[in-house]
């Protein structure tokens, strides 16, 4: 046999027996309608968590949350106080209730660290929603933010699911509201990822290594740290 009909052979026997829940990807339904929560994880918060752990430090003092106080909870360790921002009034975890693109009401220099997951996407004014993070910051506070890249609308919400980003879209926000401060963003996940993501699978439906490789044309999402270096 030669070496080209091996080659030939084992493309074959990968298109006919791929890991079982490949299988999904032959379905023009997705296996979960809500991220694969119902499943264990979602595979985008494997990233998400991943980012929030290594920059766990930054959590300090006052911080600042959407929604929930879930992230400060689990990876903060010299928090003084979490406060939580929704523009949603009925949300009884709320401390601060306001539109992050009209957050005028927060005073200037107030927090530590903003920790912004997954909400830039639902905000019609994103440019002012991010110039509101940088005000209420002290000097050597900290964004840790992650919007989605690669992701279904959130059928909950779908007439204010209005976004999705790149790292160089990013970059450009940032540049405009963040001009002289350190500012990293990176963008994180790959094409079986994503896929798997759209299909609503849960992280652990797939190995580790497959989810830890990188590449930069398949980002499933997007993570900034912006460190504030002085008042504007």
């Amino acid at each position: 046999m030669t070496g080209s009909v091996r080659v030939m052979l084992r493309r074959r026997l990968r298109r006919v027996l791929p890991p079982a829940w490949l299988r999904t990807m032959r379905s023009t339904r997705p296996v979960s309608d809500s991220w694969g929560a119902d499943r264990g994880r979602p595979i985008d918060r494997f990233y998400i968590e991943r980012f929030l752990a290594a920059h766990a430090l930054d959590m300090r003092g006052r911080v600042l949350e959407v929604g929930d106080a879930r992230y400060a909870t689990q990876f903060g360790q010299s928090c003084l106080k979490v406060d939580v921002l929704d523009v949603d009034r009925e949300n009884p975890r709320a401390t601060i209730v306001t539109d992050l693109a009209e957050a005028a009401t927060i005073p200037d220099d107030t927090f530590d660290c903003f920790i912004l997951i997954q909400t830039l996407q639902y905000v019609s004014r994103v440019e002012e929603a991010l110039a509101h993070p940088r005000r209420i910051l002290k000097p050597g506070g900290v964004l840790l933010a992650t919007v989605p890249s690669i992701s279904q609308l959130d059928g909950r919400r779908v007439d204010r699911d209005l976004w999705r980003f790149t790292p160089q879209s990013c970059s450009l926000l940032l540049a405009r509201s963040w001009p002289t401060d350190d500012v990293r963003v990176t963008g994180h996940g790959n094409v079986l990822a994503a896929t798997a993501f759209l299909y609503g699978l849960a992280d652990d439906e797939l190995s580790p290594k497959a989810l830890e490789v990188e590449d930069a044309r398949y980002p499933l999402i997007v993570c900034v740290r912006a460190v504030k270096q002085s008042a504007p």
